[in-house]
């Protein structure tokens, strides 16, 4: 339904008015896919993110608009991203329970959420009847992680 992605070198010092934390590219993917897909961060039922490390999901929270800027730790204290939530993310358990196959990883995510969205995700399916699906991953740049991002939008039903 809706495809981005972005290469983007860090910026250091970080741009005025922009704290320390985020990835721009993840921010420029995420609109670019929104975009081709007709739809924004409200409408996304179940998520795949790149949970490296715990900063990069609550910051990942932020950049594709699940929340605002600075409060991914609200958006967690809330239960939003859980199996039961209004937004769940990472049903599969994350990099962080799965482990992190490099270039297999966004594969995984993307096989995670057309499960998801065909409701055949057995143990860790949604129950808030997904209509749409988003899959994110970032990788390492020639500067920094999180230099490059890919994100893509799935739907159940065709365009």
């Amino acid at each position: 339904m809706g495809r981005g992605q972005r290469t983007r070198r860090r910026q250091h010092p970080p741009q005025p008015g922009r704290g320390a934390l985020g990835f721009p590219a993840t921010e420029q993917a995420a609109a670019q896919a929104y975009e081709q897909a007709g739809i924004g961060p409200d409408d996304v039922d179940v998520a795949e993110v790149h949970d490296c490390f715990t900063i990069t999901e609550l910051v990942t929270y932020e950049d594709l608009g699940f929340c605002e800027k600075g409060e991914g730790g609200d958006f967690v204290e809330s239960g939003a991203p859980k199996l039961d939530g209004e937004k769940p993310v990472n049903p599969s358990g994350g990099l962080l329970a799965k482990g992190h196959p490099i270039g297999a990883t966004g594969v995984a995510q993307v096989n995670e959420i057309y499960e998801q969205l065909r409701g055949e995700a057995g143990d860790v399916q949604v129950q808030n009847d997904p209509q749409y699906g988003l899959q994110h991953n970032i990788g390492i740049g020639r500067n920094a992680t999180g230099s490059v991002s890919c994100i893509n939008v799935l739907s159940k039903e065709r365009p």
